[in-house]
């Protein structure tokens, strides 16, 4: 279960999300922390790459000591981010 914290950014990764996908809001915004990237949110490689882009800008945080297989749920990518904030 995500911390108050750990849900605002999740909110934020939502967001980022839908603009890859706007047709998916709905879906999108009910995805929980076990939600699957690939699976639940229908990221390819290409869709992560973006993402990642659009996450280290939003949130001035860099991917480099990770690889994109390192993150398979939507809860993984929301604590590394509060990790790297912290």
């Amino acid at each position: 279960m995500f911390t108050e914290r750990e849900e605002k950014i999740a909110s934020k990764l939502k967001e980022i999300l839908v603009m890859q996908n706007p047709g998916d809001k709905d879906r999108i915004n009910a995805g929980g922390e076990e939600s699957e990237l690939t699976g639940y949110f229908g990221l390819n490689s290409v869709g992560m790459i973006y993402m990642i882009i659009v996450i280290e800008s939003e949130f001035g945080i860099s991917f480099d000591d990770v690889g994109m297989n390192d993150f398979v749920t939507l809860g993984d990518v929301v604590r590394y981010i509060d990790k790297r904030q912290a």
